[in-house]
């Protein structure tokens, strides 16, 4: 099973505006296009989607840029995915899959048919109970934690390093 590209960077843009808005500042097309490592293009394809859809809004002008239009926790995972995606089986599923023929052979009795209703219920049961405010860290400092093993006698340490520390 995959998910698009489409859905993946949508997803990551949305999030990057989420981030920003809570600082109550927006975001331009440059900026997201620079933090994801997409083109311009790209990232104006999918935040004409994601407005369209309802999830943010933008405002032209010098200070304008992209915003959440309502809540992080408002937003859920499953409707971001099915705006940008479609879901994984829908009701035209068997239609788009049937062959060189007009109607599927096993359109009485499928087992794939089951199998793959299961599979969206189970995807449907997950990315519902997500928002988008699930997927941002909270605001603290990356921090990672390093343990060394050191030979007998010599007292063990611990390090923790922050991105700040590790930039280049």
């Amino acid at each position: 099973m995959k998910f698009s590209a489409q859905e993946e960077y949508g997803l990551r843009c949305l999030l990057q505006i989420a981030r920003r808005s809570a600082a109550k500042s927006a975001l331009t097309i440059p900026e997201i296009s620079e933090m994801e490592g997409l083109s311009q293009t790209h990232v104006a394809k999918l935040l004409m989607i994601l407005r369209k859809e309802g999830f943010i809004t933008s405002t032209r002008g010098q200070i304008g840029g992209y915003t959440l239009s309502r809540g992080p926790a408002e937003i859920s995972v499953r409707d971001v995915l099915t705006a940008l995606g479609g879901r994984l089986f829908d009701g035209e599923f068997c239609s788009r899959h049937s062959g060189q023929l007009d109607i599927c052979r096993h359109a009485v009795d499928c087992g794939v048919k089951s199998l793959w209703q299961e599979i969206q219920s189970a995807v449907d049961a997950v990315t519902a109970s997500l928002t988008i405010a699930d997927l941002i860290p909270a605001a603290t400092p990356n921090v990672i934690q390093l343990t060394f093993s050191v030979p007998r006698g010599v007292e063990p340490t611990s390090a923790s390093l922050t991105a700040e520390t590790l930039a280049p």
